[in-house]
């Protein structure tokens, strides 16, 4: 198992008092509470915060963990020969528990000897999982391959219509096994979107770029264009500039809840780079017809 400085995380000496202790984790629990904090680590750190806190508030779990003396931070190491010892209902299964688990164990051990083995529950387990849009989109089933400590095993997952980028899903039971009568963990699949060749994901809606003809962008025009349900028709008004954007309501990628997002056209103007001589000769009648100048401010041109 890895080691964890406790002491580290709430920033305290390693002869801290209880008050100190106390202190310090509610300082940090209110700078990286997930309601409060919007850091990408928040969650993790009041995790870490709340498993140092459970461990040094308690006088016989803090003992046993300064037992360990002082391994590096990550560093991996073995429970003392003692603690198999003493704690022999849970020997066996050392060796599956992270520094957390153990204490815990450790803890109910001595409190609950005198009624046999205690019920401890399984480890949970993070994965994480990149779907293509399209199975985001409409669900799908995957075959995951696991490994934890009772070694690799297949699963089938089935992910739900509507799931986005950075969508947590939890496989309840399916984690490490429970001992003793306690519950199996659970598995918690983190959802990433990979790259898709025409859309970009903003939350449930899409974007993609629309190029336009000079013509098209000056008259409208009725386009057909891709979405993930099939191509459908776009009304592109008279008069479009590019940079604007054109919404197709409903067309975005489906929502847990039954609806969906948008869809964004993004528009460019295009223009051929070799035109013939008709259309050369007919962009130079325009040029020489028309009152419309992009640039007011820009000075004349002197012939």
């Amino acid at each position: 198992m890895h080691y964890k400085d406790y002491y580290a995380t709430l920033d305290l000496p390693r002869d801290a008092s209880l008050d100190q202790i106390k202190k310090a984790y509610r300082k940090l629990a209110r700078q990286t509470h997930p309601d409060v904090s919007k850091a990408a680590d928040a969650e993790a750190r009041f995790k870490e915060a709340a498993e140092a806190y459970a461990t040094l508030k308690d006088p016989e779990k803090r003992a046993a963990y300064d037992a360990l003396g002082r391994p590096k931070p990550g560093e991996e190491f073995a429970p003392p020969p003692q603690w198999r010892h003493e704690h022999a209902a849970d020997a066996a299964s050392f060796d599956d528990l992270d520094l957390a688990d153990l204490l815990a164990a450790l803890g109910r051990s001595h409190r609950g000897a005198a009624h046999g083995p205690v019920a401890t529950p399984g480890r949970d387990y993070e994965n994480t999982v990149s779907l293509q849009l399209e199975d985001a989109h409409r669900g799908t089933t995957l075959n995951l391959d696991l490994a934890d400590a009772g070694g690799t095993r297949t699963l089938e997952v089935t992910i739900p219509p509507g799931t986005r980028e950075g969508q947590k899903l939890r496989l309840r039971g399916k984690g490490g096994k429970g001992r003793h009568g306690g519950p199996d963990g659970d598995i918690y699949l983190h959802i990433t979107l990979a790259p898709h060749a025409l859309f970009r994901a903003d939350h449930h809606d899409l974007y993609f770029d629309l190029a336009l003809t000079p013509w098209e962008a000056t008259l409208g025009a009725e386009i057909e264009v891709p979405t993930l349900d099939g191509p459908v028709l776009l009304t592109v008004p008279a008069g479009t500039r590019a940079g604007r954007k054109l919404r197709l309501r409903g067309r975005g990628l489906a929502q847990g809840k039954g609806g969906h997002g948008d869809l964004y056209a993004l528009v460019h103007i295009d223009v051929a780079a070799t035109p013939s001589e008709q259309e050369r000769a007919l962009y130079l009648e325009l040029s020489r017809i028309s009152h419309f100048n992009p640039r007011p401010h820009a000075p004349k041109e002197t012939p």
